[in-house]
């Protein structure tokens, strides 16, 4: 191991190509700076600077070393700033899994209110669908949850409250044969038509489905932003977040249906495990807000100014 002097030495050596130029950058004699060289490559029975050229070069042994003594020391600083973190109540990392119907840009400001805190504490977000969510916190992939739909199953053991009612309008392209087919429409009517689904992300079961009927036709797509897209395109059917569509449905891209059996809103919720970190706790205070949690159920309607 080099201390922090002795990697200066090595990388102003290797810099400058010279013992007397690397002195003189460093403030030192420069027989300092010879023997102090003499003495690292003593320690190390290697060779680090070819010396039979003119400007001084690094061995590969001498590459290596300064190379590896620098991610060295700076994994010692990262590791002594997280204890010093961790000592003060901050966790070393919060992991959050949203919801894939909880769009990331709306927590874009609470990440940089968090950022002001300048905690030390790493943030890594993901998606979830369904099941998945509070999947990811029982498995330890998500220490807290944004979003999730319905209550947590049994046994599951974790804290939770709800975080707003999410409203679906049932919206299709104008140009789809249900767009223009006289309402009520019966369930029969719905289900002769493919629904555009986000897919369940639970890795454990078959996974929830919300939707569509047993035998209809479905197109899966990745997100919520790629279904309303696919229903405004005509390529299939299905509800959608009433505020996310207000736009598409008032200028007549996306027509909304009544329904013989209609959609109750859904209840979103946070969950996450006990927990003394300060961290958890500041985010849980910051999802109280009530205004932030209808801008989060709500979400973005991305086609206001399309």
């Amino acid at each position: 191991m080099l201390s922090d002097d002795e990697i200066q030495l090595m990388q102003a050596i290797g810099d400058s190509g010279s013992l007397t130029r690397a002195a003189a950058r460093l403030g030192k004699a420069p027989s300092t700076v010879s023997y102090t060289l003499r003495q690292i490559e003593g320690r190390f029975d290697a060779l680090l600077f070819d010396r039979r050229r003119y400007r001084l070069q690094l061995t590969p042994a001498g590459a290596l070393l300064v190379r590896e003594a620098v991610r060295l020391r700076d994994d010692m600083q990262r590791l002594t700033r997280r204890v010093t973190q961790v000592a003060k109540g901050w966790e070393d990392r919060l992991w959050i899994a949203t919801d894939e119907v909880i769009e990331f840009e709306s927590l874009l400001p609470v990440i940089q209110d968090f950022d002001t805190l300048d905690s030390g504490v790493s943030l890594r977000v993901t998606h979830e669908v369904l099941g998945g969510t509070w999947e990811a916190l029982a498995e330890g992939r998500a220490d807290l949850v944004v979003g999730a739909t319905n209550e947590p199953p049994p046994g599951l053991g974790v804290q939770w409250r709800e975080l707003g009612q999410m409203r679906w309008v049932y919206a299709v392209s104008p140009r789809h044969p249900l767009g223009q087919a006289p309402q009520p429409l019966t369930v029969e009517q719905m289900r002769a038509h493919r629904a555009v689904v986000v897919p369940d992300t639970s890795r454990r079961h078959e996974g929830r489905a919300y939707g569509h009927g047993a035998g209809q036709p479905t197109l899966a797509v990745p997100t919520m932003a790629a279904k309303i897209q696919a229903q405004r395109a005509g390529l299939g059917v299905g509800w959608l977040p009433e505020a996310r569509v207000a736009s598409l449905l008032a200028r007549g891209e996306l027509v909304a249906r009544i329904v013989s059996v209609p959609r109750e809103p859904n209840t979103l919720y946070l969950g996450w495990r006990a927990s003394d970190g300060r961290a958890l706790a500041w985010w849980l205070e910051r999802l109280a807000d009530p205004r932030l949690c209808r801008r989060l159920v709500d979400g973005l309607d991305r086609f206001s100014s399309a």
